[in-house]
């Protein structure tokens, strides 16, 4: 049998076992290292498959994944959530659905210190839905606002999307992190400007808010940006010049963090094993998946499938752009049924060496293909942050939140546009560091 012939079943073989029940990681550990068997024989299957788990697993970038978890875990012990809220709420309050954009906002500063959209969204959706429910907002706006601000927080570094990619990818996580810093605040600024245009368009959905707030109290209520904003600077600021990796910077902002907890009295045992356990889930489930899409990886090369792909994509007689937006199309389609993290490591195997046979820029695309996969969790049927959302607010039908998001879907699609047409955006800032 032919290795592309093996290849294309072993792709098959992986959805069927998803089909099946089996968890994605397994999936394709499995498939891979039974196609290996069959290509290079049992004897190269066995070495590779335990090599590659415990490459993933000893590899020193792997390390940030627990402690930008950790991070965010800190953060919300911190109250610093509360505390982000309660400022924008006064700055913001007097435009039109203000406490909408000052949710929204509040997302894209938490997510700043976090790297989790679950978390983020739980988070603010906890403090912001009662809020803008006692002051009259609809179900569909508030709800809308929170599930979509807090996917910011898989496009905004610290993201656990760019630490992802660039190991699947063998990319620089510290320059995948800096390039979306300029993508995560225009697409902030755009759901903010959405919520704007809807109360503009049907002002019964967001009452105005009575009551003044003075400059005093403004200027007062800064000081609950500051930490959030100091520690994104700190540990962007030291990744962009060099001061410290990706890593070093989860270590730096993870132990400020745990300080602050402790100063201001916060930190219990409880909180403590809570995020260590969060750390541990998450971080293995993610190790399981990277190996998983490794062991699966080195099987589609041995078939040849992703070299065979590119150059028959190459050689296709049509723009490039179109192949783009076909694979965009791919990741939107494939956002109704899987996780993010999930359709990365299924897809990069094979659209990563395209993308790269086209000459993209793979910092880029890394980019292109984590807003996309943003956009995955607030697709129906299946979008994480919507079922967040109904799990912290349970009198809310999950068909009021997806129509909720459905305006903040085209803002994604907008972002992603401006990103193709000035690619630029986020590829400006990691042209200028060093490395």
């Amino acid at each position: 049998m032919e290795p592309i012939t093996i290849g294309i079943l072993g792709i098959f073989a992986v959805f069927l076992l998803l089909a099946l029940g089996m968890p994605i990681a397994f999936s394709l550990m499995l498939a891979g290292f039974t196609g290996i068997a069959f290509l290079s024989g049992l004897d190269a299957a066995l070495p590779v498959s335990a090599r590659t788990v415990y490459d993933e697993a000893a590899t020193y970038p792997y390390m940030v994944i627990p402690l930008f978890i950790v991070m965010g875990s800190f953060a919300g012990a911190s109250g610093m959530t509360q505390d982000i809220y309660g400022c924008l709420d006064k700055w913001l309050r007097r435009l039109p659905g203000g406490l909408a954009v000052a949710s929204i906002s509040a997302c894209a500063a938490f997510a700043a210190v976090s790297g989790s959209a679950v978390a983020t969204t739980a988070t603010l959706g906890n403090i912001a839905l009662p809020e803008m429910k006692r002051y009259g907002y609809s179900d569909k706006l508030s709800t809308g606002a929170v599930a979509a601000g807090g996917t910011l927080g898989f496009l905004i570094p610290p993201s656990l999307g760019f630490v992802v990619y660039g190991m699947l990818t063998e990319q620089s996580i510290g320059k995948l992190l800096v390039a979306g810093i300029f993508p995560g605040l225009i697409l902030a600024a755009t759901f903010c400007l959405v919520v704007i245009v809807w109360v503009k368009l049907i002002p019964a959905t967001a009452p105005q808010q009575t009551g003044t707030v003075s400059w005093k109290q403004r200027l007062t209520a800064l000081r609950g940006v500051a930490e959030p904003l100091g520690l994104f600077l700190l540990v962007m600021l030291g990744i962009y010049g060099g001061l410290f990796t990706p890593t070093e910077a989860g270590a730096v902002g993870a132990t400020l963090l745990l300080l602050s907890v402790i100063i201001k009295g916060k930190l219990t045992w409880t909180k403590l094993v809570s995020a260590l356990q969060e750390a541990l889930r998450t971080s293995v489930m993610v190790l399981f998946l990277v190996a998983g899409a490794s062991i699966f990886t080195y099987f589609l090369a041995l078939s040849t499938i992703p070299m065979q792909a590119a150059n028959w994509v190459t050689g296709l007689d049509v723009p490039p752009s179109i192949i783009l937006l076909a694979i965009i199309l791919v990741y939107l389609f494939l956002g109704c049924f899987l996780d993010a993290i999930s359709m990365m490591v299924l897809t990069l195997p094979v659209v990563y060496p395209v993308m790269t046979a086209l000459h993209y820029d793979p910092i880029w695309f890394g980019v292109v293909a984590v807003l996309m996969m943003q956009a995955g969790l607030i697709t129906p049927p299946l979008g994480l942050n919507i079922f967040t959302i109904a799990g912290v607010s349970k009198n809310i039908k999950v068909e009021t939140i997806f129509r909720g998001v459905l305006p903040f879907l085209f803002a994604v699609f907008f972002v992603a546009g401006l990103l193709i047409i000035f690619p630029g955006i986020a590829t400006y800032l990691p042209s200028k560091m060093s490395g």
